[in-house]
């Protein structure tokens, strides 16, 4: 004749676990798309801005010439800074209203600054930022190749 020490039943072997918490074996994957949902605006939004400038045309002693659809503008600066569109010398701002006479409303048409060594910096960098500024975005810088 056995009697039960624990009463109510149960075994005395710790049998009774039915309503604990029991560790869940699923993975959570709502976090990490989260995580790779803002990567990826943050990369579409820096993308964009790694590609900004003005394009320009380093010399190389192997380069090939770029193709070209048509002959390219060619502006020129002489050691005492005076501009010349083609062989015609042309004040800065007489540059933009010609230009746009020669092009008409073709922004996209390739345009040539050529600078003299013995020349500032700064005044080959205004020319081309007077260009910039009307609209053209093909302006490339030429170099002689050695």
């Amino acid at each position: 004749m056995g009697a039960s020490v624990t009463g109510g039943g149960r075994p005395a072997g710790g049998g009774g676990r039915r309503g604990r918490y029991r560790p869940m074996a699923e993975i959570n994957v709502t976090p990490f798309v989260d995580v790779m949902l803002v990567l990826l605006i943050v990369f579409m939004v820096a993308a964009p801005l790694l590609t900004a400038g003005i394009q320009v045309d380093l010399p190389k002693a192997a380069a090939r010439p770029l193709p070209q659809d048509s002959k390219p503008l060619e502006i020129s600066i002489d050691h005492e800074g005076a501009i010349f569109l083609a062989d015609t010398a042309i004040g800065l701002d007489e540059l933009v209203p010609r230009l746009t006479a020669i092009v008409g409303s073709r922004r996209d048409a390739r345009i040539y600054v050529r600078g003299d060594t013995k020349l500032d910096y700064g005044q080959v960098m205004q020319v081309i930022g007077v260009i910039n500024r009307a609209g053209f975005t093909r302006v490339a810088l030429v170099a002689e190749q050695r």
